[in-house]
């Protein structure tokens, strides 16, 4: 058995084995917003709930290994002493990733997400309105648990409403685990789905992805893609030129054939099959024929 003192190894490694081996974990989706009221959305999965009597969910914003700079929500928490916790079930999951793209300070991750803006009744954060759990906090406490690279925050927040879909609701009002369909994170590029075990999901890139605002209409508008699909599409740097998207129709027009003459609808349902394999740019290259 390989054992290591912490102080031994790198805080990459070290973070690297404490996510892997503690895992699966819940997910805090946490919409925050700024001083000027400028919306911030970003995934945490050092996350759970503690207290149902006051509700106490806790949540942590880590210091970045690599540069020790804070991320955006923990500035906000901060400032305006609120936030919403959102759940993440599969059908979020491809946006929720994206969305935790290092965009600038004052890029709206719901707009880069494709995810809906849903105004609370009590706190000012937006609700993810695609989440079927939301949860209303006020920020009782933040705890600095160092001032290193790694070093965690705790944002102890009350809850101060929740909301829930009927849809994963049964005639009791109850939650069915089920229909819930939750996602936890596990570590490198692993998370878990409830109902079937472990997938991987390629990390946000660091050169930024494009998001779905910066889409073409007829893309993010689509009646076919779905919010994962769009997520995926997202998660691209560029789109790509006109002669590559001509070579690759002349490459597959004899498995499709006439396939510069088939509508959006029949092109969008291939793509989401090249989608199925990961292969965002030959559905890209689709999309844009």
């Amino acid at each position: 058995m390989a054992s290591f003192n912490p102080k031994d190894i790198s805080t990459g490694r070290l973070h690297a084995y404490l996510l892997s081996a503690v895992a699966p974990r819940p997910i805090a989706f946490a919409s925050t917003v700024d001083a000027d009221g400028l919306p911030n959305l970003s995934p945490y999965s050092f996350f759970n709930v503690f207290s149902s009597n006051p509700p106490i969910m806790i949540f942590s914003p880590a210091r970045r290994v690599r540069n020790n700079t804070i991320k955006h929500t923990l500035e906000n928490v901060k400032a305006t002493k609120e936030v919403v916790i959102n759940v993440v079930n599969y059908d979020i999951v491809q946006q929720m990733s994206l969305s935790s793209t290092e965009y600038a300070k004052g890029v709206n991750e719901f707009e880069k997400a494709g995810l809906t803006m849903l105004a609370s009744d009590i706190v000012k954060p937006f609700r993810v309105a695609e989440s079927p759990v939301q949860f209303e906090c006020k920020v009782n406490e933040v705890v600095a648990l160092g001032t290193e690279g790694g070093a965690g925050n705790l944002v102890i927040c009350e809850v101060v409403k929740l909301h829930i879909s009927d849809d994963v609701l049964d005639d009791e009002g109850i939650i069915v685990q089920e229909k819930l369909d939750l996602v936890s994170r596990a570590g490198g590029s692993y998370y878990n789905r409830a109902k079937k075990g472990f997938f991987e999901i390629p990390k946000p890139l660091s050169t930024l992805g494009i998001g779905v605002d910066a889409m073409p209409s007829q893309v993010k508008n689509s009646m076919v893609l779905t919010g994962n699909d769009l997520g995926m599409l997202g998660n691209v740097e560029a789109l790509p030129e006109q002669n590559e998207i001509d070579e690759f129709i002349n490459n597959v027009s004899e498995r499709y054939p006439n396939i510069k003459d088939k509508s959006h609808h029949e092109k969008h349902k291939i793509a989401r099959n090249y989608l199925s394999y990961g292969d965002v740019d030959s559905a890209w290259k689709l999309l844009l024929s």
